[in-house]
């Protein structure tokens, strides 16, 4: 099995290496997880897919929390593509991976079951989902399934923190930002997908990068930036593709897309559909549905309906 790195979340959490909070797991090991741990996350995956089918849209943007990235503000790190049919289970995710082993991206498919317990904590988590409308949909879905233009795209040379707007690398949530382009301008062409989105207004938000960060990229494979402008590197910033950024961008050009998320936590599995995003904590908020762990398969509101 390919020993993988997700994509934006290992830049990031480098920085926390010298905190000792979030060193990075290197060339992935994996996170123990209890048998009971893995019950609840399986349940949570069961409602993740129940969200999915209930959209009817052959496919959605999905991102997870991975890393805790919560001092930079940030919940989401690691970005994907959901798909009804076409791979090989329903609803599962078509994604860019760094292969360790080979140093370099690979696309990757993975069932959602495998996509969901790819978090760092077992114990709390949240997935969002984007749902486009149904044109916008259709052609997310073709452009991700058409193997040669989503190749097309792919860079091997791999960079947790790639250029938003370069081609000398490619982090993960960047593959997806110009598969959202090619999906509309047909092109596998790295360099035009980045002019439309710049046209489009694509405009990730700049991510504070202390100077001990900028040192930790002399030693990771995964970590550059020498792809990066001097004047936001002198600022202490840069700018990469993030979910967060993603998510924007999608929801400014469709603004009939369908915002879900979701999250597991102590109270049990929580969802909202539109508003402000989910509590820290995933701790439930009135109209938020929940289903609680206490008797399995049950549900429960918290101010509203149950989840179907």
């Amino acid at each position: 099995m390919i020993r993988r790195i997700t994509a934006s979340a290992i830049a990031l959490a480098a920085a926390a290496a010298q905190a000792g909070s979030l060193a990075p797991r290197g060339c992935e090991r994996p996170v123990e997880v209890s048998a009971a741990q893995q019950d609840r996350l399986l349940r949570f995956t069961a409602a993740v897919r129940e969200a999915l089918a209930a959209s009817g849209s052959p496919a959605a943007l999905i991102a997870r929390s991975g890393t805790d990235l919560s001092r930079f503000g940030l919940r989401y790190s690691h970005a994907a593509i959901a798909l009804a049919e076409g791979l090989d289970t329903p609803w599962a995710v078509r994604q860019l991976y760094y292969a360790c082993a080979e140093g370099r991206s690979r696309l990757f498919d993975q069932g959602l079951a495998g996509f969901v317990l790819g978090s760092d904590d077992a114990e709390l988590g949240y997935v969002s989902l984007l749902v486009p409308p149904p044109e916008a949909a259709a052609a997310l879905a073709r452009a991700a399934l058409d193997r040669p233009l989503a190749l097309g795209l792919l860079n091997p040379r791999y960079s947790a923190n790639a250029y938003a707007f370069g081609t000398r690398y490619q982090n993960c949530n960047q593959w997806v930002a110009e598969l959202l382009a090619a999906s509309v301008t047909g092109s596998a062409d790295r360099a035009d997908a980045q002019v439309w989105l710049r046209a489009e207004g694509y405009a990730p938000v700049p991510v504070p990068t202390p100077p001990w960060l900028l040192l930790a990229g002399r030693f990771l494979p995964w970590l550059h930036f020498d792809d990066h402008p001097l004047d936001l590197l002198d600022a202490g910033q840069v700018l990469t593709s993030l979910p967060d950024s993603l998510e924007a961008f999608a929801l400014r050009r469709w603004p009939t897309a369908r915002r879900i998320e979701l999250c597991h936590g102590p109270q049990g599995i929580v969802l909202r559909e539109g508003g402000a995003p989910l509590a820290a904590g995933c701790v439930p908020q009135a109209g938020d549905r929940v289903r609680a762990w206490s008797i399995p398969g049950a549900a429960r509101p918290a101010q509203g309906p149950s989840p179907a």
